[in-house]
């Protein structure tokens, strides 16, 4: 069984229309998911040419990478209670901080580096002249080199690539307006604590306040082809 068609079956009986059935679905999926290879979804190619990307003589990069700027996503598959992914993100583009509300994220870095910072929401009593303004606090921080294990990443994330690099996503549930289940994208807010509610919070996490935005029109996620081997349902 190929490897992508062994990670649909075990999304399949792991994960529902509200999510994962258990914990120990999250790691079913998890360890799946960690095995996957670039080879596996079609991209071992663009994998070798990132292996070599900062030796002078790395010519070929150009031939491999679209000279677009813009991040692609190669759509796998979807239903009611998960989807599957690759983003493909071009050296020093930036997904920025987006959220995904009721959703559970498991990740696996195919090729190349990335760094990534997410957030974990603070429950408070939300203030009504701050509605779009809400407390998180940093749980993710850091560049990530592939090859390494797959993650289940914050609620709420952003990215940017040092390298060419790629990710292979699954949602649980996927994006869905009708749901409520819509992505939205937030930035820091310019004051660290606009009604003193943080204050009395341990400092061994960093707090900050994120408001809600809307990229700019150069932010651009284009549909590319899936060339991994085709899953049977």
């Amino acid at each position: 069984m190929a490897a992508i068609q062994k990670l649909y079956e075990v999304c399949k009986v792991s994960l529902s229309e509200k999510g994962p059935s258990s914990p120990e679905a999250v790691e079913n999926v998890r360890d799946v998911l960690d095995m996957i290879t670039p080879s596996d979804v079609g991209l071992e190619c663009e994998a070798q040419a990132v292996r070599v990307w900062r030796r002078p003589r790395a010519l070929n990069r150009k031939t491999v990478f679209p000279s677009s700027p813009a991040i692609r996503y190669r759509h796998i598959y979807e239903c009611k209670s998960f989807s599957i992914g690759i983003f493909c993100i071009p050296a020093s583009s930036i997904i920025p901080l987006h959220n995904h509300p009721g959703m559970t994220v498991l990740s696996k870095l195919l090729y190349g580096k990335v760094h990534v910072k997410s957030y974990d929401w603070i429950d408070i009593d939300e203030p009504r002249n701050l509605s779009k303004v809400r407390p998180a606090k940093v749980v993710r921080d850091g560049e990530i080199s592939a090859p390494c294990g797959a993650m289940v990443l914050g609620n709420t994330h952003a990215m940017k690539a040092i390298t060419p690099c790629a990710i292979l996503d699954i949602l649980s549930p996927p994006y869905s307006s009708e749901d409520g289940r819509h992505c939205s994208y937030f930035r820091r807010f310019p004051k660290s604590d606009p009604l003193g509610i943080l204050l009395d919070r341990t400092r061994e996490s960093e707090f900050v306040w994120l408001e809600e935005y809307q990229p700019s029109d150069n932010f651009v996620i284009r549909r590319d082809l899936y060339t991994g081997p085709t899953l049977n349902f």
